[in-house]
């Protein structure tokens, strides 16, 4: 799978809408043999699915199913069906996930903000990839790739997202083992892509201020980064490079330098101060 995933399957979850649809609509222009997507968004899943089904013409089955990623049991349930009803998929991408934001960590809520942006940012990508990774593993002559779309945020701390940067550390470490366990089980016919991009402009982000050398990103450039870096296997994509400089400098200056450098003078820490997105 280096060029192409003509004649693969695919399931997407958070892909009623925004990049979720975007890696999709790339599916169905490669003549994927079936795009599955999952979403809670009953209505924007129906118009996804009607308009993804007409650009296909019938080279792409178009399966949809309405999941609460927040509930392992909704998870468990429907991915029993989608390897009864579609079979067990090539590529799986874990899209999905929220924020809550602008507001000091003890001025949330626990009950509404930390329990499901955990759920959904860390723990559905587990159990999503579990309920799978046996399949693509069985098959050991068949590619498979697995991409978990994580974020910049998990790589260095930032005021006014601390359970959001929390989700997302917590996705990279698991994502990262998950990739190095495959390898050293010889499963080499399944790669594993961590994703940490910096803010996105799908209006999720709203309001927030891309730091100094980390714009604002489009997302037909990170979807085009993505797709390939999928193709291809690539373990760790950072969008932009100044991610993995910031990351490089968190491990060699010494903390307070750091935000003072980093975190003040780029305006890492400040980034979040006009946040009003989803």
């Amino acid at each position: 799978m280096t060029r192409t995933v003509r004649g693969a399957n695919l399931l997407i979850t958070g892909a009623a809408g925004g990049m979720g649809r975007m890696y999709a609509e790339r599916a169905v222009a490669e003549h994927a043999a079936s795009v599955t997507l999952w979403d809670r968004d009953a209505p924007a899943l129906a118009r996804t699915v009607e308009e993804l089904a007409a650009a296909s013409q019938g080279r792409t089955r178009i399966h949809s199913y309405v999941v609460d990623l927040a509930d392992l049991g909704s998870i468990a349930k429907h991915a029993q069906k989608v390897r009864k009803e579609v079979g067990n998929p090539d590529v799986l991408i874990n899209n999905a996930g929220i924020v809550r934001g602008n507001r000091y960590f003890w001025q949330t809520d626990n009950g509404e903000d930390t329990r499901p942006t955990m759920q959904v940012n860390a723990l559905a990508p587990m159990y999503v990839t579990r309920e799978f990774l046996p399949g693509m593993i069985g098959d050991a002559y068949r590619p498979a790739r697995i991409v978990n779309i994580a974020s910049a945020a998990g790589t260095l701390a930032n005021p006014r997202m601390a359970t959001y940067a929390a989700s997302k550390a917590a996705l990279i470490g698991w994502s990262e083992s998950l990739r190095l366990e495959l390898e050293q089980a010889d499963h080499t016919n399944v790669k594993v892509t961590t994703v940490t991009p910096s803010y996105i402009s799908t209006g999720m982000f709203a309001g927030a201020r891309g730091p100094v050398l980390a714009p604002i990103l489009e997302p037909e450039f990170v979807v085009e980064r993505v797709w390939r870096a999928m193709l291809a296997g690539k373990p760790l994509l950072e969008l932009p490079w100044s991610v993995g400089l910031s990351r490089a400098l968190r491990g060699i200056l010494p903390t307070r330098l750091f935000d003072r450098v980093v975190g003040d003078g780029f305006g890492v820490y400040r980034s979040m101060e006009r946040f009003t997105g989803r």
